[in-house]
């Protein structure tokens, strides 16, 4: 890819302990993900997101870190690593890996040594404090995971308490301390250098906290002293060739997480308002303009992500079954259309949707501590196969279970079906990467207040790319020139003449030549 690959880039983020298990422990490694580069390579993405993989207790599933210069045994070695990047990188695709400052595992050397003994120096890079004058935690501030974000200093002649604004087991940093600072920029180095091609920025909005530690749930996160840490890192990854930042920063206000972005911040963030927005043609409209007017710019590019990780399938999200399907590709199918970074999370080009895992195998750390369902129903393993029970992914026990999709919608039965899902992400895939390097100028909305989302790009030969998403359920019927020529569609489209039908629920990308 050019310079500035990250602009336009088809990322695909891996679950690791969901991809692929190549010793049949039941968990996902790198072996795994390493014999699996095909696969990748031919559904048509230029890179590759792999969730932590450190040496981890795993109380949160990897982002309670213990030593982020190393491989957990799980996963594999250090050797391991190198390999599936060297791989990777002969394949022609970008490796991203995740970073996660904002807090450690209680079980890293520095916590350790934080509560051997109340004089212990270490403190100074965590946020310990004496309680409220009842005895009580600090303030209100509650966790991600359900309770306070307070937990009772377990030091020796402690008496006050630890912040950790997601699971006990995961302290907060102190990112007014100066090791700190130096610590993570000295990982930047150490991961560049092996050859990583960027970081994806784990909690990028909530690295300080309010100096006062007043109450209120906004004064938790999203503190301006954030930026110049992006400052200081951006700095790093300036000095490397074509390396880059996308921040998760899990805002609802678009113009808020502008601002995290630029040519002395992050490259990219994350656009969570995106991944909320429903498959309606005004809500999809609204948001999008507003995304490509903030974040189209000479200094940063606009992501589009509709799943990861942490959040319900887009599919289960749009309904369901057949329909949720079909909407969500009709709105992949958009958003690829557009300049930016688009982001896939594994499974969807399967037409996952939201797994149904039973209360006694659920392993979210937000189940444990809150009894809400959590995000186990987005982490089940990948189906490679229709064959139970490993289903391609292992031989031995799933680590969490699959259930009845695993029967039908497989990679495997669909690689072989020119009318799966997969099939038709292959084809937007590969259409995208023959029309991106011809965008031109800012995409081009027509005026409506039907179900029909019409956007034009100008590419750079002059000629044009139409894109129209049907959000009704119904056939509509779009008027179009008479020489347009039919791209490609996520479902039924019939081009005659000066028309394009779209059945509902449908995306059609049409090229209209100078």
């Amino acid at each position: 890819m050019p310079a500035e690959w990250w602009r336009s880039a088809v990322v695909y983020e891996i679950y690791v302990r969901s991809f692929a298990d190549a010793d049949g422990d039941g968990v996902g490694d790198l072996a795994g993900i390493r014999g699996k580069l095909d696969y990748l390579v031919d559904l048509g993405v230029d890179a590759i997101w792999l969730t932590p993989f450190y040496r981890s207790p795993m109380h949160d599933h990897g982002y309670d870190v213990a030593d982020p210069r190393d491989v957990d045994p799980m996963f594999g070695s250090l050797a391991d690593f190198d390999g599936l990047l060297h791989d990777a990188h002969a394949r022609g695709l970008r490796v991203y890996v995740d970073i996660v400052p904002n807090h450690t595992s209680n079980e890293h050397p520095w916590f350790r040594a934080a509560t051997a003994n109340v004089d212990a120096p270490e403190r100074e890079r965590y946020l310990f404090r004496a309680g409220a004058p009842d005895g009580g935690p600090p303030n209100d501030w509650e966790s991600v995971f359900g309770g306070s974000a307070w937990s009772a200093d377990p030091t020796p002649g402690g008496t006050g308490y630890y912040l950790h604004l997601f699971d006990a087991s995961q302290p907060d940093l102190n990112w007014r301390n100066r090791e700190v600072r130096a610590e993570f920029v000295s990982l930047l180095r150490y991961w560049f250098d092996r050859g990583v091609d960027g970081f994806r920025i784990d909690v990028a909005h909530g690295l300080f906290k309010d100096s006062r530690f007043r109450d209120g749930k906004a004064n938790a996160w999203d503190q301006d002293e954030v930026f110049d840490i992006w400052r200081e890192w951006r700095k790093v990854a300036d000095g490397y060739d074509e390396r880059a930042f996308v921040g998760e920063v899990f805002l609802y206000d678009m113009d808020r997480v502008a601002q995290y972005v630029g040519r002395q911040k992050l490259h990219q963030a994350f656009n969570f308002v995106v991944a909320r927005t429903s498959f309606d043609a005004d809500a999809i409209r609204t948001t999008l303009r507003r995304a490509l007017h903030l974040f189209l710019r000479h200094d940063s590019a606009p992501t589009w992500v509709l799943s990861n990780h942490d959040l319900v399938r887009h599919v289960t999200r749009f309904g369901g079954g057949d329909l949720g399907r079909r909407r969500g590709l009709a709105f992949t199918a958009m958003l690829l259309a557009l300049p930016g970074a688009t982001y896939l999370y594994q499974g969807e080009e399967l037409g996952l949707e939201e797994s149904d895992v039973p209360p006694d195998a659920r392993q979210d750390p937000v189940w444990l501590t809150s009894g809400r369902v959590g995000r186990d129903g987005a982490r089940t393993p990948m189906p490679w196969t229709s064959d139970g029970p490993g289903f391609g992914f292992t031989t031995g026990t799933p680590w969490l279970p699959f259930d009845e999709q695993a029967n039908t919608r497989d990679a495997r039965s669909q690689s072989g079906d020119g009318t799966s899902t997969l099939s038709t992400y292959r084809r937007l895939l590969a259409a995208r990467r023959e029309i991106r390097h011809r965008w031109s100028g800012s995409p081009r909305w027509a005026d409506r207040t039907d179900e029909l989302v019409v956007v034009e790009q100008e590419l750079s030969d002059g000629s044009t790319l139409l894109v129209a998403c049907n959000c009704a359920d119904d056939t509509v019927t779009l008027p179009v020139p008479a020489a347009a020529e039919l791209v490609v569609a996520t479902d039924h489209a019939d081009l005659d003449g000066g028309s394009l039908t779209l059945a509902g629920a449908t995306t059609g990308w049409l090229l209209l030549r100078r």
